[in-house]
């Protein structure tokens, strides 16, 4: 097979490895060796063609001048940015003899990795490295920052990731954005709902704390108060059932519990649902008649209100609604809240935990990451990160960055830039882009499985996780031949036959010659919850400790700042990833913070004014971009601005590292703030 590397000139095909559901079909432009344009591959049949700006100025972040080329040691004090260059056999040999010396001193328990999916591929994000730390005890991770809690209950409601397939919804009559502003984060999916508008003259809905580039775009926006859409999804649900807008064979043939959730919901009646949620009572019972009415109804359930103290609960109740319309069994109906349980692999295959001789290793949860460093004992004494920069990125920042800051800490970072993790490092190893290495992808919206090759030479002398991992193994000794098997036979064993009926035709070879192959996905028939069924009533969540039927629980108030705060995604970073490029910067123009005109007379401060936002844990300065565009007691921010811009810019200096109600999930959205002009 003819390497794509080996040829200097053309276009290759390639996949986006960005933490996005989309994950695009690329065509990437080679001259003289170097990808000189990225663009989407209109052959593509759910991304065709069309790729976000993040992707399409890709070239500026492979070719930065501040990507790092060489094995670095620290040289001045943690937090500084003072290296020096070394090589990768010293790099290698520093770290592999501190962990000797650990195992024999404190315990591989007190060895961390901290990792998240900067780089989607499986192989990157759970590959080779899941196998190391496996093997040499290390605590272990629980990778929880994301959409953990969501799915946790959503799993409540329907048994595991199981959505309709996204190509379907251009069938769709009504679509319900709740929680996601897609044209940010999910763009094909609002692609396929403008081509329903077009087509079918779909009404698009869009539910949300902040008027943002979605709700712009929508027929209908909703403000919401934070943390309060259970509530909604409740009250839509008395309406419904009190309308008669069910469908009850439905409910009989596929569900448990609607007779017990019709009488749950009476206590939700549109007046006591519009006092928890700021929605005006004509406006809940006409989304509710608009759901009832219209078919195919679609609703794409977001991060977003997640992010809560509630928000494992929000996604096991939005995800009741199509259940008691019967919208599963009409094409272009049902929801999506994710996708992945139909792309499932073999991940025991891929990640081995049979290399770990202690099967009760510790589990740190990611979220604490800066109590972890500072209170646990026996402590931590060794982090190594890669996929992510926690500095930034996590929550608690400035607890997390304290913790970094201890001496007596040994911290490698594997990542493509000095990141503001990277800085508090002892050894910093230079990463590989995806375009540089051979990996798959499983979107977790679309159906699609996809193989990268490398189109382009090592970036100096950067290498791979894969590759990092195999040279760490050898460094600690490590004989199995887990640590030798290349890309192609990970991925083989990733996708072994018995591991997922709707990708068992699927293997490295058939991906190196179709590029991306469809899983035959069928809805299942049986769903894997206690029941078979879609349960209404959950006996399994009353066992667990938690109300059996959808229950709107307030979030906790522990704080008495008087607005909430919600630190979301921008258009042009992807967390804090393009945070340090000067193009996206610019685009992006200054770090804001969105405030309702009521909350901004309040605190003396004009549109344009620099504010400072403050709590307990630190302090933000931001521009006040002052309006109705979010409801009254509620601030908005977007972006993971870096420290490269401003230490002040850091918003996640003032997020909560409280744990949700479900799946061990953040709760980033559950903060308070205060503010006055600065």
């Amino acid at each position: 097979m003819t390497s794509f590397v080996d040829s200097p000139n053309g276009v290759f095909p390639s996949v986006c490895s960005l933490d996005c559901p989309d994950q695009c079909g690329l065509l990437l432009h080679k001259e003289n060796g170097k990808i000189v344009k990225v663009e989407g591959d209109p052959d593509h049949p759910v991304t065709k063609g069309f790729i976000c700006n993040k992707v399409r100025n890709m070239t500026e972040r492979l070719y930065d001048e501040k990507r790092l080329k060489y094995p670095m040691k620290r040289i001045g004090a943690k937090g500084e940015g003072h290296f020096e260059p070394i090589s990768w056999d010293e790099a290698i040999n520093t770290i592999t003899a501190k962990w000797k010396d650990l195992l024999q001193t404190e315990g591989a328990e007190s060895i961390l990795p901290y990792s998240f999916y900067g780089n989607m591929g499986n192989l990157a994000a759970e590959g080779m490295d899941r196998r190391f730390f496996h093997r040499l005890g290390a605590s272990k991770l629980d990778r929880s920052i994301c959409n953990s809690a969501g799915a946790a209950g959503y799993k409540y409601t329907m048994g595991a990731s199981f959505g309709i397939d996204p190509e379907d919804t251009i069938h769709s009559k009504l679509f319900i954005f709740w929680g996601i502003n897609a044209v940010s984060t999910n763009m094909h999916q609002v692609s396929l709902a403008q081509q329903a508008r077009k087509q079918n003259g779909a009404k698009i809905v869009v539910i949300d704390v902040h008027k943002n580039q979605t709700a712009r775009f929508a027929d209908w926006f909703i403000p919401i108060l934070p943390g309060t859409d259970t509530a909604l999804a409740l009250g839509l649900m008395h309406i419904l059932f009190a309308e008669d807008m069910v469908d009850e064979p439905f409910m009989d043939q596929y569900t448990v519990g609607h007779e017990e959730l019709r009488k749950h919901v009476e206590q939700y009646d549109p007046i006591t649902v519009s006092s928890i949620t700021g929605v005006p009572v004509e406006d809940i019972l006409k989304l509710a008649r608009m759901y009832g009415q219209t078919s195919p109804a679609f609703l794409r359930i977001g991060n977003g209100p997640q992010h809560h103290d509630n928000g494992g609960m929000f996604v096991r109740t939005v995800s009741c609604l199509p259940a008691l319309t019967g919208q599963w069994l009409v094409k272009g109906g049902g929801a999506i809240k994710g996708n992945s349980a139909y792309l499932a692999f073999n991940t025991a295959n891929l990640q081995r935990p049979d290399l770990q001789a202690n099967k009760n290793t510790r589990v740190i949860n990611m979220n604490l990451l800066g109590e972890a460093l500072l209170t646990l004992d026996p402590p931590i004494k060794s982090l190594f990160v890669y996929g992510t920069n926690p500095a930034v990125v996590a929550p608690a920042g400035n607890k997390v960055r304290k913790g970094l800051e201890r001496e007596d800490l040994f911290t490698v970072v594997h990542d493509l830039f000095l990141t503001e993790t990277a800085k508090y490092a002892d050894i910093v190893l230079p990463a590989t882009s995806s375009f540089e290495n051979t990996d798959f992808y499983t979107s977790y919206w679309h159906h699609y499985i996809q193989l990268q090759q490398p189109v382009i030479e090592s970036y100096g002398e950067s290498k791979s996780n894969v590759e990092v991992f195999r040279l760490l193994a050898k460094g600690m000794d490590f004989t199995e031949k887990a640590f030798e098997e290349t890309e192609a036979e990970l991925i083989d064993q990733a996708l072994d036959l018995r591991s997922n009926p709707s990708i068992e035709q699927i293997d490295f070879e058939v991906l190196s010659k179709k590029q991306y192959v469809k899983a035959k996905v069928e809805f299942p028939t049986e769903l894997p919850t206690p029941s078979g069924k879609i349960e209404l009533y959950s006996e399994k969540m009353k066992q667990d400790g938690y109300p059996a039927l959808p229950t709107y629980i307030p979030l906790v108030n522990d704080s008495d700042h008087p607005l909430q705060f919600i630190a979301g995604p921008n258009h042009n970073f992807l967390n804090s990833t393009f945070a340090n490029q000067d193009k996206h910067t610019r685009l992006e123009k200054e770090p804001e913070i969105v405030l309702n005109q009521f909350d901004a007379d309040q605190a003396g401060v004009k549109d344009g004014d620099r504010v400072r936002v403050w709590n307990e844990q630190g302090e933000c300065i931001l521009i006040a971009s002052v309006g109705e565009n979010v409801l009254r007691g509620v601030a908005v921010t977007q972006g993971l601005w870096g420290a490269d811009q401003d230490t002040k810019h850091l918003v996640n200096s003032l997020t909560p590292d409280r744990i949700a109600d479900m799946g061990g999930g953040a709760t980033f959205f559950s903060g308070k703030v205060s503010i006055s002009k600065y």
